[in-house]
């Protein structure tokens, strides 16, 4: 038997102890991480918060085995937000749609959430009305029934059958409800609840999942009384997708005790703060830099080179390569780099002769080399 079909429904109960457990953690994780950030001016939060949005877009819809370009999803994301990236891409108008969908939803998290603005979101997941080559239902509920399923055509597996469609208004109608009501606790089991209460009743032909999981962002921003974060559930689902679908299918079936679905996803939200720590090390390590250096001399070509690997380019830094990437000579590249080892801010890899790697100083004990490991770590 499928939830939506036991007596209880949708009214779901949980082991308060054991999630409240989990609460405390939680909370003492983010409370962690939103200490380290406070300490950095406006800017660098700003690009955090660009970093884990534009991760959080891009990861919820790789777990649908669907993929967006990077790079534009980026530049949208910090276009609207007001900060500023190193070498902006165009973001194609289908990529603009998601991000304002996303955006939407954090942003306007006080907003009531309505039919009407789920429907405005599906539009923008949907703008041609198709689904791949299938033409699908957009910006209104299903009209036909709805099985979860995986599989070769006619061999498919069935994990979860949805409510039938003449049930999905009035389904929708007490979720929304529920959402909206002041007697809600905005806590991040919302974010939890609401997630799995959505993907359950399953109202559009397609993007449940990424619809679902802008509706727990929104939930999570509530719980955070903030429009920014600095972690991304998405990106730790995708890492965790075959545990995040088994999930689903186990608590869908059965009573309305969704106790493991709220433990899992709590811990995949304690598991993506931890995961945070290497965005954020970037991030702070490029505003520690130019804190250290912010007197020193340099043209603004040194600047923008230094800009592209304290921005995670994965390449090392060579004279080669900064000649590629500052988009001038070899001899100019070669310059630039000799004076910025005179200034102490480059340091050349020793035991290297031919095509010297670099590293950037980020403080006076601290050398990062970019580009792949190979004979030497890459902080020293």
């Amino acid at each position: 038997m499928y939830i939506h079909q036991t007596a209880d429904w949708p009214h779901f109960i949980w082991d308060r102890d054991k999630i409240d457990a989990e609460l405390i953690k939680l909370n003492k994780a983010a409370g962690f991480l939103e200490g380290r950030l406070s300490a950095i001016g406006f800017d660098v939060r700003q690009q955090a918060a660009v970093e884990a949005l534009t991760h959080d877009i891009v990861a919820s819809y790789e777990i649908e085995n669907l993929v967006l370009d990077s790079g534009q999803v980026r530049s949208s994301v910090a276009r609207r937000m007001g900060g500023r990236i190193t070498g902006e891409t165009e973001p194609s108008h289908y990529v603009e749609g998601v991000v304002e969908m996303m955006l939407d939803a954090v942003d306007n998290y006080r907003s009531p959430l309505t039919d009407e603005r789920l429907f405005g979101w599906h539009n923008c997941l949907f703008p041609t009305g198709r689904s791949g080559m299938e033409v699908i239902n957009v910006g209104r509920y299903r009209t036909d029934a709805m099985n979860v399923e995986s599989g070769a055509m006619g061999r498919e597996k069935i994990h979860y059958h949805a409510p039938e469609p003449e049930m999905v208004p009035v389904e929708m109608e007490r979720f929304l409800a529920w959402f909206n009501s002041d007697d809600t606790p905005e806590d991040y089991v919302k974010s939890a609840v609401a997630h799995f209460w959505f993907v359950s009743i399953h109202p559009f032909d397609d993007g449940n999942g990424r619809i679902g999981r802008a509706i727990a962002d929104m939930a999570l921003s509530q719980a955070d009384n903030s429009t920014m974060r600095y972690f991304s559930i998405s990106r730790q689902i995708n890492k965790e997708k075959r545990e995040y679908n088994n999930m689903l299918e186990h608590c869908q079936k059965g009573s309305c005790d969704i106790t493991a679905w709220i433990h899992w996803y709590l811990g995949c939200m304690l598991r993506a703060i931890s995961g945070a720590e290497d965005m954020l090390s970037s991030i702070l390590d490029k505003a520690i830099f130019w804190q250290n250096h912010s007197q020193t001399t340099m043209n603004d070509r040194q600047k923008n080179a230094l800009n592209i690997w304290l921005d995670g380019y994965e390449g090392k830094l060579t004279v080669k390569n900064w000649a590629k990437k500052a988009n001038t000579s070899v001899d100019t590249a070669a310059r630039d780099v000799k004076d910025l080892v005179d200034k102490g801010l480059l340091v050349p890899k020793s035991g290297k002769h031919r095509n010297v790697p670099y590293g950037i100083r980020i403080s006076g004990d601290r050398t990062c080399f970019p580009g792949p490991e190979d004979d030497a770590d890459n902080y020293s």
